[in-house]
């Protein structure tokens, strides 16, 4: 089983999808864990994790797309 390594973290769900639709396009598993209130959207964040292993490619794909 791989180990999951934390890439992004968003208050906004939109943009944590828009991330994890990057990703899994540049096929990179991601795991979504929405830690938000479910009352209070401000409160809590969305994190995306990959797989240990590839979290220098993913961390490459997400530098360059949040230059864009």
């Amino acid at each position: 089983m791989p180990k999951w390594f934390l890439i992004y973290t968003s208050k906004s769900l939109p943009e944590a999808n828009i991330i994890k639709g990057m990703l899994e396009e540049n096929n990179v598993p991601v795991l979504l864990m929405n830690k938000q209130d479910s009352s209070y959207v401000n409160f809590g964040e969305i994190e995306l994790y990959v797989p240990n292993v590839l979290n220098q490619l993913a961390k490459q794909l997400v530098d360059k797309a949040l230059l864009n």
